[in-house]
C-alpha cells in the first residue's frame, strides 16, 4: 500500500506536463484488480468442476458395480439354472426398480420444487422424435407387460404369484419412467447434484440390465423356435409343464413374443435420455446458446427423396410379407432367403451412394461448424458408431464363414454381397450423418401462408376457402422448393430419401425377419451356441441403430 501512495503522490506533481502518466498508475491498478477478480473466479469455477467430475466419477462407479452385480446374476442364471433361477433376476430387479421409482418420486415431489433448482434447460435434449420413440416403445412394453400376465392367469396353477409380481411392477414402472423423462428430460438440475446423478445412473443401469434380461429371453425363444420349428415344441419349452391349448393362451404368448423387440428399444432409449440428464446435471447454460432453439420441421417442397423412399418401403413390405409366408411353409425356404438378401444388395449400395454424395455437398458447403458443447450430439455420434458394430461385426463373421465353406454356391454368393453391402451402407450414413450433425443450421427464410376462416361462414363460403387453401398450400410447398439452392435441394432430397429406407430396414426385423437365425450356414460353421450369442447380441443393436438413423437424419434434414 505505500508503494502506491508514493505512485498516486508522483502522479499528482507530474499532472501539468503529460496526461498519459497518471492514468498509468490507475490502468495498473484496474488491471490488478481485474487480475485478482479473475483468479478467483477461476479458482471457483476450477472447483465447480472438480465437484462436477467427482460427482460424475462416483455415480459412474455406482452405475457400473450396478450393471456388474446384475449381468453376474443373469449369466449365472444362462449357465446354472439351478443355482440361480430366473426368480432370483427377478427379484434383484425389483428391488432396483423400487429404489429407482423412490428416487423419481423424489424428484418429481422434492428436488425439481426447490429454489433455483431448474436454473437452465438444454434446447437439444429430448427432441421431439426421441420422445415419440419412447412413449411408441413404452406403450408396446406396457402391452407387453399385459399379455405376459393374461399368459401368466391362464396358467396360474402351475405358475408363482413372483410372476406376475414383475410384469405388474414392470408396468407401473415404465409407465412413471415415461412421464419423468417425457416432462424433466431438457432439465439442467442446479440442486442435490450428487443425489441426482446417482439417482440417475441407478436408473438407467436398471434399464440395462432389463434391456440385457429381455436379450437373453428373446434369444431363448429365437433359439426354440429356429432349432425345433414346432410351435408345440415352442410351448412345451416355453410353459414347461403347462400346455397352451386354449386360443386365448395361444394370442397371449404370440404376442408377449412379438412385443419383444419393442421392450428391448424402449430400454435402450430410456438409458440415452438418461444418460444426457446425467450429463446436464449441475451444467449451465450461457444464453445464446440456451435460446438458441431450431426451426420448425418442414417439408420445404421436397419431392424425389420421399418418393423413391416410399416406393423402396412399399417394396420392402411385400417382399417382408412373401418371405414370412414361405419361410413358415413346410417347402424349401431357398427362395425366400434369395428374394430377402437380392433386396438388400439392390437397396444398400443406392443408399451408400446417396450418404456419399451429400457428405461430399457437405464438403462444398458454406456452413460453419457447431463447435458449442451438447452432451445430446456427442451422445448421438457415439451411439451411431456403437450400434453399428452390431451389424457391422455380424457380416464380418459371415463373410468369414462362407469364404472359408463355399463362397461359389449361390445364396453363400448372395450373403457376400449382402454383407459387404451393409457395411459400406453403415460407414458411409456414419459419415453423413456426423457431418450434418456438427453443422450450423441454416436460417429459415421462407415464409409460411396461414389462411384464416370466419366462425360464422356458410357451407359453400367454407367448401371455397378450404378449395383455395388447398391450392394455396400447394403453390407454397413448390415455390419453398424452387427458392432452395441445389445444396441444400440435395440434403434435403437426400435425407428424406434415407430416412424412409431406415424406416423400413427397421421394420422388416424388428416383426421377425432374421434370415440369419433360419439360414443355418453361419451356425453350421461357428457352432449352436456361439453364433446365438453373436446374433443375440448384434441384432438389437442393428435394430436401435436403424431407429436412432431416422431421428438423427430428421435432424441433418432440418438443419439443411
Amino acid at each position: 500500500m505505500d508503494d502506491q501512495e508514493v505512485r498516486r503522490t508522483s502522479g499528482a506533481q507530474e499532472h501539468g506536463g503529460d496526461e498519459s502518466t497518471p492514468a498509468e498508475p490507475e490502468a495498473w491498478k484496474i488491471r490488478y484488480e481485474k487480475s485478482w477478480l479473475h483468479r478467483h473466479c477461476s479458482s471457483l469455477l476450477r472447483r465447480d468442476k472438480q465437484a462436477r467430475k467427482a460427482g460424475q466419477l462416483f455415480s459412474g462407479l455406482l452405475a457400473m458395480n450396478v450393471v456388474f452385480l446384475g449381468s453376474a446374476f443373469i449369466c449365472s442364471m444362462i449357465f446354472n439354472k439351478v443355482a440361480i433361477t430366473l426368480g432370483d433376476v427377478w427379484i434383484f430387479l425389483i428391488i432396483l426398480k423400487i429404489l429407482a421409482l423412490g428416487w423419481i418420486a423424489y424428484y418429481l415431489l422434492f428436488t425439481r420444487k426447490k429454489p433455483r433448482a431448474i436454473l437452465y434447460q438444454d434446447a437439444h435434449a429430448g427432441p421431439m422424435w426421441v420422445k415419440g420413440s419412447l412413449i411408441l416403445f413404452g406403450a408396446c412394453s406396457v402391452l407387453l407387460s399385459i399379455f405376459q400376465i393374461g399368459y401368466i392367469t391362464v396358467h396360474i396353477h402351475c405358475k408363482s404369484l413372483l410372476e406376475i409380481l414383475f410384469p405388474s411392477l414392470e408396468m407401473l414402472f415404465i409407465c412413471i419412467q415415461t412421464y419423468f423423462i417425457w416432462r424433466h428430460a431438457k432439465d439442467c438440475t442446479q440442486v442435490q447434484h450428487n443425489l441426482t446423478r446417482c439417482g440417475l445412473m441407478l436408473t438407467m443401469a436398471t434399464n440395462l440390465l432389463l434391456w440385457l434380461l429381455a436379450v437373453t429371453n428373446d434369444s431363448i425363444h429365437r433359439e426354440i423356435e429356429s432349432e425345433l420349428k414346432s410351435l408345440r415344441a415352442f410351448e412345451d419349452n416355453w410353459t414347461s409343464s403347462c400346455e397352451c391349448i386354449t386360443t386365448m393362451c395361444k394370442v397371449f404368448q404370440k404376442g408377449y413374443i412379438l412385443l419383444y423387440p419393442f421392450n428391448t428399444e424402449y430400454c435402450l432409449i430410456s438409458c440415452s435420455m438418461l444418460y444426457v440428464m446425467w450429463k446436464n446435471v449441475g451444467r449451465r447454460i450461457a444464453h445464446h446458446h440456451a435460446s438458441c432453439i431450431k426451426s420448425r420441421f418442414q417439408l420445404h417442397g421436397v419431392i424425389f427423396g420421399p418418393l423413391f423412399g416410399i416406393s423402396a418401403a412399399i417394396i420392402g413390405i411385400c417382399i417382408f410379407l412373401v418371405y414370412q409366408i414361405q419361410i413358415t411353409s413346410s417347402s424349401s425356404n431357398h427362395q425366400a432367403f434369395i428374394l430377402y438378401y437380392s433386396y438388400y444388395i439392390v437397396l444398400l449400395p443406392v443408399m451408400a451412394v446417396g450418404a456419399l454424395v451429400g457428405t461430399v455437398i457437405h464438403g462444398l458447403e458454406e456452413r460453419e461448424l457447431d463447435t458449442l458443447k451438447n452432451p445430446t450430439r456427442s451422445l448421438d455420434v457415439v451411439l451411431l458408431m456403437g450400434t453399428a458394430l452390431g451389424q457391422i461385426g455380424m457380416s464380418y463373421f459371415s463373410i468369414v464363414a462362407i469364404v472359408a465353406t463355399n463362397p461359389k454356391d449361390l445364396l453363400n454368393s448372395i450373403i457376400i454381397a449382402y454383407s459387404v453391402s451393409i457395411i459400406i451402407q453403415h460407414i458411409t450414413q456414419n459419415i453423413f450423418i456426423i457431418e450434418g450433425l456438427h453443422r450450423q443450421p441454416v436460417g429459415s427464410k421462407e415464409t409460411e401462408t396461414k389462411g384464416e376462416k370466419g366462425e360464422g361462414s356458410s357451407p359453400k363460403v367454407c367448401a371455397l376457402e378450404m378449395k383455395q387453401d388447398i391450392r394455396r398450400v400447394s403453390q407454397a410447398y413448390i415455390q419453398t422448393y424452387n427458392h432452395l439452392n441445389w445444396k441444400r435441394k440435395g440434403l434435403k432430397e437426400i435425407s428424406s430419401f434415407l430416412i424412409m429406407c431406415n424406416i423400413i430396414l427397421w421394420i422388416m426385423p424388428s416383426f421377425g425377419a432374421h434370415p440369419v437365425f433360419e439360414n443355418g450356414l453361419e451356425k453350421s460353421f461357428y457352432g449352436y451356441s456361439t453364433w446365438f450369442v453373436i446374433v443375440n447380441f448384434g441384432l438389437p443393436l442393428g435394430v436401435f441403430y436403424r431407429m436412432h438413423s431416422v431421428g438423427d437424419l430428421l435432424e441433418v434434414y432440418r438443419s439443411a
